[in-house]
């Protein structure tokens, strides 16, 4: 930490080594970089302390936007009068791929831990039978 606060980097999101393009990446140069190492991305945070209010607002932001899009494919998918069981099924695969699909391409692109995927994949899916209930329940029979 030190080593790198004497670097004053702003926060933001960094790739190292980085390439600047793809012609860069063939450069023996940028190529002899990635055999030695590092190599990593980095994401640098404000100097603050973390704000639990503010991420439990932007959370439930998130959630509503989810469910506002669950709700606009469920509505032009199945309309009013829906069996309750397939409101449910659709509902909570749509919502499904709300809150875990997307997460994905984190351990396909940045080499994030599978299991790291895996854990939050179970998260969404707790969301999304959540937000399955809930619409089934309140659905317009």
């Amino acid at each position: 930490m030190a080593a790198m606060r004497a670097l004053a980097i702003p926060p933001g999101e960094y790739v190292l080594p980085h390439a600047g393009t793809t012609a860069a990446m063939n450069d023996p140069a940028y190529r002899e970089k990635v055999q030695a190492g590092p190599v990593a991305f980095l994401t640098v945070l404000t100097n603050e302390l973390p704000r639990m209010g503010k991420s439990l607002l932007l959370w439930f932001v998130y959630c509503l936007v989810v469910g506002t899009f669950v709700g606009y494919v469920t509505s032009r998918a199945l309309g009013a009068g829906a069996d309750y069981m397939a409101d449910f099924r659709f509902t909570g695969t749509v919502a499904f791929v709300g809150y875990t699909v997307a997460n994905w391409q984190n351990s396909i692109w940045y080499a994030r831990k599978w299991s790291t995927t895996a854990k939050n994949t179970v998260d969404g899916l707790v969301y999304a039978l959540l937000t399955a209930g809930l619409f089934s329940w309140l659905w317009p029979w």
